[in-house]
């Protein structure tokens, strides 16, 4: 009998990914364990391992197939003793959960209208039953319209009543196209509301962003190019608006002296062992400002460990470690690869594992467990000259520490103008788990540690 290779859930959150590459082609002779294909999440390249032993029978999903749903069949895999045609024969009809499409080129606006996908609407809730027709919609008995969740809101923005609007999708739905419809034609208009009281303010209509099409019309034709977002460019945007909109930020700000932390630096990695390479003999290591960084902000976490918390709506949850998740850039996003048990580690191993995760995080060969999770963030802009900036918080972390550039500046010290190396840090912080005070306890512990850096190797 044909087995299906279907997609697989490379993270617990995966809902499509690329099929970056097939390792195989059709005929050849699978094992389990043998790598038959590269697959692309948001974050990282992936292989994928045969489970079942048999002869490749067909390729259903071509490389380089963008948003390949998880579980749709993309390969058939013929077993022992089996026909591989025939095999490609009787599942002929196996399909990817939902038609995907190679991954466009860029696009020279002169070259097509400018016409984007439309965002991916969220997957309908199970129909319920009974359902009867009225007027070409779909009506529950109950009288209720049946409309998709993207359309009940763009109706709801517009001002359209969405029981007036003719539905096209399946047994009557009211989709997005009829109620774009609708409103071009300029009909469908919900009934105005009551006036509010006298006295009362009148309510602020919400913001409406613009759509693609009403962008580029602002724009002249053959000035621009159309560059498709890839998955990660979606992913990080969809979970920023994410961040921004759901969780209560608010940020607070100090300086921090480095002149006794980049000494003990300079004095660790002059006193750094050689080790013997392919390329000759190296240090051991060689200590980053960013790595004591890292290894502060996990010794503050552990000092103060009520800020050490997730939000959820049923509980807080305490960890009882510092995960510190390290913000990286690579081409086309960033990554955020974790640095488990900080408080634990010393500096050197800090130092090697973060050049370890950053390597693969850029190459992007980074594992699930690497990048997800943590309880906290690091986000380092000063080796571009940025004096200070707030970050935004990456869920489930309750706070992300964003750090600017150690210069010179003067300062008073016991009544008297000296330099010092100073640099600013800005705690983001989820109101909800960590409030003002708790968040200015956990920013006053980082601050010690980062001044009396001798602290940190004991």
């Amino acid at each position: 009998m044909p087995i299906n290779i279907t997609m697989p859930a490379l993270s617990p959150t995966m809902e499509e990914g690329n099929l970056a590459k097939w390792l195989v082609k059709e005929g050849d002779k699978v094992s389990p364990g043998d790598v038959i294909a590269e697959i692309e999440t948001d974050k990282a390249t992936m292989e994928v391992e045969a489970v079942d032993e048999g002869t490749v029978a067909k390729l259903v999903v071509p490389a380089g197939t963008e948003g390949v749903k998880v579980n749709a069949v993309i390969a058939i895999l013929a077993g022992e003793g089996e026909d591989a045609g025939a095999a490609a024969k009787a599942d002929a009809g196996a399909k990817p959960a939902a038609q995907q499409t190679a991954a466009p080129a860029p696009v020279k606006a002169e070259e097509a209208k400018p016409q984007l996908a439309p965002a991916a609407q969220p997957a309908p809730a199970a129909q319920p039953a009974p359902v009867a027709m009225a007027n070409g919609k779909a009506v529950a008995e109950e009288g209720r319209v049946f409309a998709s969740p993207l359309a009940r809101r763009i109706a709801k923005d517009a001002g359209v009543d969405i029981s007036a609007v003719k539905g096209t999708g399946p047994h009557g739905r009211v989709v997005k196209v009829d109620v774009e419809t609708a409103i071009s034609a300029g009909g469908a208009k919900a009934a105005p509301t009551a006036a509010p009281i006298s006295g009362a303010p009148a309510p602020v209509p919400a913001a409406k962003t613009m759509s693609d099409e009403q962008v580029l019309k602002l724009f002249e034709p053959g000035s621009y190019e159309l560059v498709p977002h890839d998955n990660m460019r979606k992913v990080i945007a969809r979970r920023l608006v994410e961040a921004k909109t759901t969780i209560p930020h608010f940020y607070l700000t100090l300086d921090c002296e480095l002149d006794a932390l980049l000494a003990l630096r300079a004095q660790l990695n002059g006193a750094a062992p050689m080790r013997k390479t392919e390329k000759g003999d190296v240090p051991a290591y060689k200590l980053s400002v960013n790595d004591l960084i890292i290894k502060a902000m996990a010794l503050a976490l552990r000092d103060v460990p009520t800020a050490n918390v997730s939000w959820t709506d049923s509980a807080m949850v305490q960890h009882k470690h510092s995960d510190v998740g390290v913000a990286v850039s690579i081409p086309g996003g960033l990554i955020t690869p974790i640095v488990r048990r900080a408080e634990e580690k010393s500096l050197s191993t800090i130092s090697n594992e973060m050049k370890d995760l950053a390597k693969r995080a850029r190459d992007r060969k980074l594992k699930p467990e690497e990048y997800q999770g943590g309880t906290t963030a690091v986000s380092n802009l000063g080796m571009f000259g940025i004096k200070d900036f707030a970050a935004v918080i990456n869920p489930p972390h309750a706070t992300i520490l964003a750090v600017g550039a150690g210069e010179e500046r003067a300062v008073v010290k016991n009544g008297e103008i000296k330099i010092a190396n100073m640099m600013s840090v800005t705690l983001s912080t989820d109101h909800r788990a960590v409030d003002g005070a708790l968040g200015a306890e956990l920013l006053g512990a980082f601050k010690r540690h980062i001044e009396n850096p001798m602290g940190m190797l004991v």
